[in-house]
């Protein structure tokens, strides 16, 4: 009776805050629950590594040959070196999209394993006219790896290229400021070239020169500035004299 008691004293506000909040707290506890199946069913899958891809082979494909030895979650093909794609085109070979590696998720561990044992070093087969019936598959499983660990390999990886590809523009944008530079001072430089030549060439049609005749120049003009005359260094007056009295004294007592 008190407790009904006290919700009939709540205001309407009150109740709808109280309803929202249990409405918020199932839907986390529903998605909590729901991430923690999703990471036991995670721990019970295997992830298989593909050293080489054949030449064609894209992940529709490689999910159509996988799928008939067991289910397939994930697959990621690392795309060929842009540098090996020109160098592929300009020798007039495969157009498309070719990759390099790449990397299987299977529902459970002791499929992938499985998968890995029976078709390692063994022909890819199918049909006989496809382009990659002849090819051999390069193809591993391993143990304790997961689809995360590929994920944060890969985030680190476009981390790195994007940090070099940052590194670079401004290494391009330095030499690209720098010759900049250089080009207007030589722009500057020959602009005073040009002036210079046109004013020695009216001098010339005007038959006058630079250096003009001693007849021809103006009158020199000598500045003069007050300074204070130095005093005249005369040895003789320096030079100590001896009395001619003292002299005369002195001589005289020796004769």
């Amino acid at each position: 009776m008190a407790e009904i008691g006290q919700e009939d004293n709540c205001s309407p506000l009150e109740v709808e805050s109280a309803n929202n909040h249990e409405r918020a707290e199932r839907r986390k506890n529903k998605i909590k629950r729901r991430l923690l199946k999703e990471a036991a069913r995670a721990d019970k899958r295997g992830v298989c590594y593909l050293s080489r891809i054949p030449p064609r082979m894209d992940p529709l494909r490689l999910r159509q040959i996988l799928s008939q030895y067991g289910e397939v979650q994930r697959i990621y093909l690392a795309p060929e070196d842009p540098e090996a794609t020109g160098r592929r085109k300009q020798a007039g070979g495969f157009r498309g999209q070719e990759f390099s590696e790449g990397w299987v998720e299977f529902t459970r561990k002791t499929v992938a394993k499985r998968v890995a044992d029976m078709l390692n070093g063994e022909q890819i087969g199918g049909k006989k006219r496809s382009t990659f019936y002849y090819d051999i598959w390069n193809i591993k499983y391993l143990s304790k790896f997961k689809w995360d660990d590929l994920t944060e390999e890969i985030a680190y990886k476009n981390a790195i290229r994007e940090q070099k590809l940052a590194l670079e523009i401004s290494a391009a944008k330095r030499e690209r400021d720098f010759y900049l530079s250089k080009v207007d001072k030589s722009r500057a430089l020959s602009s005073i070239e040009e002036r210079i030549k046109k004013k020695q060439k009216v001098q010339q049609e005007l038959g006058t020169n630079s250096e003009q005749p001693a007849d021809q120049q103006g009158p020199k003009v000598i500045r003069q500035f007050p300074q204070t005359k130095p005093v005249a260094n005369n040895k003789e007056d320096i030079k100590p004299r001896l009395s001619k009295d003292i002299l005369a004294g002195v001589f005289g007592g020796s004769a």
